[in-house]
C-alpha cells in the first residue's frame, strides 16, 4: 500500500480553514484503485486535504501485436460491419495505431467510415472525430444498455456489429446483440493484467473491510471486479461498501457491477476525474456524524474529530473508541465492549490507553466521561 499524506494533515485546522476548498476533504482517507492517471486523481484529492491510499487494482497491457486483435481487424475488413461501437477514446486510437503498424490503417478507416459509428461517450466521440471519422449517435448516459436498446430499435437482424472492448469482454451485451439477430465481432484493443505488486490492493481490501478508509474511487468496471476478487470472502467487503465506505465511480458503466451487488454508488454527471472529486467533496461530508457533547460540537470525520470547528487528527485506536462511543451516544460502554473496536490481541489496558490518547487528542475536558466501575460514555 502506498499512502500519501498531505502536509496540511499534520496541523490542527480551524473552522475557517475547514471552510476552504483546500480542506474540504481534510480528515478523510480515500482509496484510489486506478492505474492510469492515478497520480492525477490522487493530486486532486490531496489538494482538497484528503489522505490518499494508492492501490492499483489492474494495469492495462497494450496488445498491438496480439493475434486476437489482428484477427478481429481482418474479420472487419473481410466482412465490413454495419455498426461499430467505439467504447473508449484510448481504445479507438490504439486500434488505429495497431492497424497502421500492420499496414491496414487505410482499409480499416474505409470500413469504419462506411459503418454506423456509435461513440459510447465524449472521449470516444472525440477520438472518432480526431481520426477524421463521423459518429452517428452517442448515448446520453454512456451506458451499454442504452446502446443495445438503441441498436435493437434500429433493427439488427442479419447485420454485423463490431464491439470495441476495453479491458475485458462484455458477454452480456454481446449476447443481447446476438439475440437481436446481429453477428458480433469483439475487438480486444486492450487487456487487463493484475498489478505487478498485488500487496497494495490486498491491503486496501483490508482497510475497506476494517472501515479504515472513508471512500474508494473506481474508474473502470474491471477495477471493481478486481477488488471484489481480491477479497478473501466478499461478504465483509460488500457489507462495508453497503453501509460505511463510500463507493465513488467515474460513470454508470463503472458503477454497474457495484449496483448489482446492492451497493449505493455516487457518480458525477460527467465522466471526468475532476467531476468525480467534486462529487466526493459534496457527498462524503454529508455522512459525518455530529453530536452535541458536554457543551461542545463534535463531528466524526474519517480519521479525525472536529471539535467546535477545529480538526483534530486521531490515531486509529482512539478514533475507533470515539466512533464506538458516538454510535451509542449517552450510553455507558464497558471496557470489554470497547475492546471489540480495537485490533485483535488488545486487552482492557489497551482500551484505557486509547481513551487517554483520545482525551489528549480532543484537547477538550469532559467530552469522554468515566463512569466508575462501569466504563465510559459521551455525555450527550
Amino acid at each position: 500500500m502506498i499512502e500519501r499524506t498531505p502536509a496540511a494533515r499534520r496541523t490542527v485546522l480551524t473552522a475557517a480553514a475547514l471552510a476552504e476548498p483546500a480542506a474540504a476533504l481534510s480528515g478523510y482517507t480515500i482509496g484510489v484503485t486506478a492505474d492510469g492517471r492515478k497520480d492525477e486523481l490522487a493530486a486532486l484529492l490531496e489538494a482538497r486535504g484528503a489522505r490518499v491510499v494508492l492501490a492499483p487494482a489492474l494495469r492495462i497491457v497494450p496488445i498491438a501485436d496480439d493475434a486476437e486483435l489482428r484477427s478481429a481487424t481482418r474479420a472487419c475488413l473481410e466482412t465490413p460491419p454495419d455498426v461499430v461501437l467505439v467504447s473508449t477514446g484510448i481504445g479507438m486510437r490504439g486500434w488505429l495505431e495497431a492497424a497502421d503498424g500492420w499496414g491496414l490503417a487505410e482499409p480499416l478507416r474505409s470500413v469504419l467510415s462506411a459503418a454506423y459509428l456509435v461513440a459510447r461517450g465524449p472521449k470516444a466521440r472525440a477520438a472518432v472525430r480526431a481520426a477524421g471519422l463521423q459518429d452517428r449517435w452517442t448515448p446520453e448516459g454512456e451506458g451499454y444498455e442504452e446502446v443495445v436498446d438503441h441498436l435493437t430499435a434500429r433493427g439488427l437482424s442479419g447485420r454485423t456489429v463490431a464491439l470495441q472492448l476495453h479491458g475485458e469482454s462484455q458477454p452480456e451485451y454481446a449476447e443481447a446483440l446476438e439475440n437481436a439477430g446481429a453477428r458480433v465481432i469483439e475487438v480486444p484493443v486492450h487487456r487487463w493484467a493484475p498489478p505487478v505488486d498485488p500487496a497494495p490492493l490486498h491491503r486496501l481490501v483490508d482497510l475497506i473491510t476494517a472501515r479504515l478508509v472513508d471512500a474508494v474511487t473506481f474508474t473502470s468496471a474491471a477495477a471493481v471486479h478486481a477488488v471484489l476478487r481480491a477479497a478473501p470472502g466478499t461478504d465483509a467487503l460488500l457489507d462495508a461498501l453497503r453501509a460505511d465506505v463510500l463507493a465513488a465511480c467515474v460513470g454508470p458503466v463503472t458503477a454497474a457491477p457495484l449496483r448489482r451487488q446492492g451497493i449505493p454508488v455516487v457518480t458525477p454527471g460527467r465522466a471526468r476525474l475532476s467531476a468525480l472529486v467534486r462529487t466526493i467533496v459534496e457527498d462524503l461530508p454529508k455522512r459525518a456524524l455530529t453530536l452535541q457533547v458536554a457543551g461542545h460540537t463534535l463531528t466524526l470525520r474519517g480519521h479525525a474529530a472536529v471539535v467546535d470547528g477545529e480538526l483534530r487528527p486521531l490515531a486509529p485506536a482512539p478514533m475507533a473508541v470515539l466512533r464506538e462511543l458516538a454510535h451509542s451516544p449517552g450510553r455507558v460502554l464497558s471496557r470489554a465492549a470497547l475492546l471489540q473496536a480495537l485490533p485483535r490481541g488488545a486487552d482492557e489496558h489497551a482500551v484505557e490507553m486509547a481513551v487517554a490518547r483520545l482525551r489528549a487528542g480532543l484537547a477538550v475536558p469532559g467530552v469522554v466521561q468515566t463512569v466508575v466501575k462501569r466504563g465510559y460514555r459521551l455525555p450527550v
